[in-house]
């Protein structure tokens, strides 16, 4: 297990150095992103003005307050609380965010699947989870929400926040093909076997 420290963009060859398991903090800007915005991207065809390549999205609707613009909030909205959903509905959109806008980084919680998987080995991109629970921790990592896009969706914006020391986070699914979900399932089926076989029963 090793600590990565890394400032956004980052570079594929960045990306292939993390391994399951690996921690990993990231530094200056994330990207937050849910199931609308994604559909009105790759399925109706809209774009954002913001440059993706090399960044770190998160599976998130956040949940923020309209203030006065300012020199701390400069497009009108503060973060109250910016808490991470499950990332399985967003399956389909992996490859796409990956292939055309560059996305390196992916932060959800409760893991993706093989065709994810996959777009990580081929693309060069991970899977960063985060456990359900931890919204006011990972608030306090988010400095402040530098711009937003596609707003007529909000919450289901695409959100740019600037961040400091947003993790450790684990990294749950690779580019080398590894996924602590995969080892998790294998290991429960393993001792439900086990379990199993020392009270006679056949699995």
């Amino acid at each position: 297990m090793t600590d990565h420290d890394l400032r956004m963009p980052c570079s594929e060859a960045d990306v292939r150095k993390l391994r399951i398991g690996d921690h990993v903090t990231l530094q200056g800007t994330l990207f937050g992103i849910r199931d609308a915005t994604q559909i009105h991207m790759f399925d109706k065809g809209r774009n954002t003005r913001f440059d993706l390549n090399g960044h770190a999205v998160i599976h998130t609707a956040p949940n923020v307050r309209k203030v006065e613009p300012s020199e701390q909030f400069p497009v009108g909205y503060a973060p109250l609380c910016v808490g991470t959903t499950t990332s399985a509905r967003m399956e389909r959109f992996t490859r796409p965010l990956m292939k055309q806008y560059g996305v390196r980084i992916i932060i959800g919680k409760g893991g993706l699947g093989d065709e994810s998987l996959k777009a990580f080995a081929d693309l060069g991109g991970v899977y960063v989870a985060i456990i359900g629970g931890t919204a006011a921790l990972e608030t306090t990592w988010i400095e402040t929400i530098e711009d937003v896009d596609l707003d007529d969706l909000n919450p289901e914006s695409l959100w740019k926040f600037r961040i400091r020391n947003f993790g450790p986070l684990r990294v749950a699914m690779d580019s080398h093909g590894g996924s602590l979900y995969d080892t998790v399932r294998r290991d429960a089926a393993g001792r439900r076997a086990a379990a199993l076989a020392s009270m006679g029963v056949r699995g």
